[in-house]
């Protein structure tokens, strides 16, 4: 059974009208509210069901009961079960993922799938202090690394520094796996995300933002302790001065999506980071060249 849906859904006409010619935010409000259901039957069929259409593998968890679907979609790991890239050279991943589009920013431009350019200003919102900030990460290097549904959905920060400014743009959820990227221009600016400003301790600037896609729509922040959702009405411009070490933990998605990740000139990818290739969390991500 689980063999013959991943053979349907790995049909790309399918998968991109299954996944996206549907309601798309309704959708992502009732599974935002089944999810968190603390009933045994509810959990245990809702897991189940999950493990049908993934590859989840549980034995990775904390703790081995869940109280509900949600409560297992945002599950802490063993103690042990990643190793943080500690060198100073190096920003380690936020989290775990398969690596999407990936390289040189071009410009101001980058890439979500081949031919499907967009624009920092577009993705990060044009204001005048996002002007600065997509102007200092010109011709810089960029990763995009897409969590799938079964993956461990918490992410961690790629360094030392400071969070400084977090900005909320509101959108659709289109899914954002490879079918849709090669489909949808634009996408990552379309959906729902957040952009996270950091400077590291040497004053180098990093931005991670996190996008939301179908059913994923929840984003919480420990740092300003707020959840971003798909009714969330502001504030959209949180300015704020919160201390992060390396590896720390920085919030949670409540289903997969995708993370991107920019920096500067003076940054390169790491050994091995390429498109297709599956990273953990701590994994060095960039190498500072300068």
């Amino acid at each position: 059974m689980k063999k013959l849906i991943q053979q349907l859904t790995a049909q790309e006409d399918l998968n991109f009208l299954l996944t996206n010619r549907i309601p798309r935010i309704t959708l992502t409000r009732f599974i935002g509210w089944w999810s968190q259901i603390q009933n045994p039957w509810i959990r245990d069929a809702s897991i189940g069901i999950w493990k049908l259409f993934s590859d989840l593998d549980l034995n990775e968890a904390k703790k081995s009961q869940f109280d509900s679907m949600h409560d297992c979609f945002t599950r802490e790991l063993k103690p042990g079960s990643r190793t943080i890239d500690e060198r100073e050279n190096i920003l380690s991943s936020p989290c775990d993922a398969i690596v999407g589009a990936c390289g040189s920013i071009e410009g101001t431009q980058v890439f979500q799938a081949k031919g499907f350019p967009y624009s920092l200003g577009s993705l990060m919102g044009f204001t005048p202090r996002t002007g600065e900030l997509v102007h200092s990460l010109k011709n810089g290097s960029y990763v995009t690394l897409r969590l799938t549904s079964s993956m461990y959905h918490r992410f961690h920060a790629p360094a030392n520094g400071t969070l400084e400014h977090v900005t909320h743009i509101a959108g659709d959820t289109w899914n954002v796996n490879p079918i849709a990227l090669k489909r949808v221009e634009r996408l990552f600016c379309k959906n729902e995300r957040a952009v996270l400003t950091m400077r590291l301790t040497d004053g180098t600037p990093l931005v991670i933002v996190p996008v939301a896609a179908i059913l994923v729509a929840s984003l919480r922040l420990h740092a300003i302790n707020l959840l971003f959702h798909v009714d969330y009405n502001g504030p959209h411009e949180i300015p704020c001065a919160v201390q992060v070490s390396k590896g720390q933990e920085m919030g949670w998605f409540q289903h997969g999506s995708t993370i991107l990740v920019f920096v500067p000139p003076g940054y390169q990818l790491a050994s091995g980071i390429e498109t297709g290739a599956r990273i953990q969390m701590g994994q060095a991500l960039f190498e500072k060249t300068i």
